[in-house]
């Protein structure tokens, strides 16, 4: 698997607009969802664990799944015996988990995707009924929101297509919101969280 984020990863943290974005992100999702310490999460395009950290805290496990090597690498030496994410370097797309998750959540990894009706019904496939998505990635945007769109595949998204998608992958009680926004010097650019259950 090809590593786009080999350069990036080590200092993936240092951006203060990155670790905001994150907990945004991570407030939206425990005000969406009542999260507890039996659940088992998995954190998709987990990267270095800003996200899945946070939501570590509150349930039993969370299991980081990126394609990227070198940020799972970052990932691993912030763990600690109090608080750790299970790395899994794995496309789950092409070669999918046996095991189910209470939940998945996912940050600014969607617009990695590039298939999205297969990646959702594959999300689909790693649930337990009645367990939840959380996904937040970027409303449509004019493609400057990354100085290189290498391996991205959507400029934003319109939610409302998105819906629809997510819909025919067979969830329900899915909805949008906007939870907060990433103010560049050129344009602002409003986040989403998108959540769901599975049928």
């Amino acid at each position: 698997m090809h590593d786009n984020f080999l350069h990036k990863a080590k200092d993936w943290d240092a951006l203060p607009l990155r670790v905001q974005n994150t907990l945004s992100i991570s407030h939206a999702i425990m005000n969406e969802f009542k999260l507890n310490d039996s659940m088992e999460i998995m954190d998709f395009g987990v990267g270095t664990g800003l996200l899945g950290f946070e939501i570590a805290r509150h349930v039993k496990k969370v299991y980081g799944v990126d394609t990227s090597k070198s940020m799972l690498e970052q990932l691993e030496a912030k763990n600690t015996p109090e608080l750790s994410i299970t790395p899994l370097c794995q496309d789950i797309v092409a070669e999918p988990l046996s095991q189910k998750f209470d939940g998945v959540i996912s940050s600014m990894t969607l617009h990695h995707i590039e298939h999205l009706d297969q990646f959702f019904k594959v999300l689909h496939r790693h649930l337990k009924d009645e367990s939840f998505i959380a996904i937040a990635d970027l409303e449509r945007e004019d493609g400057t929101f990354h100085s290189d769109n290498t391996g991205v595949f959507h400029f934003g998204f319109d939610t409302d297509e998105l819906i629809k998608i997510v819909e025919d992958a067979g969830f329900w009680h899915v909805k949008v919101q906007t939870t907060h926004t990433i103010s560049k010097p050129h344009r602002d650019f409003p986040i989403f969280l998108l959540s769901a259950r599975k049928r």
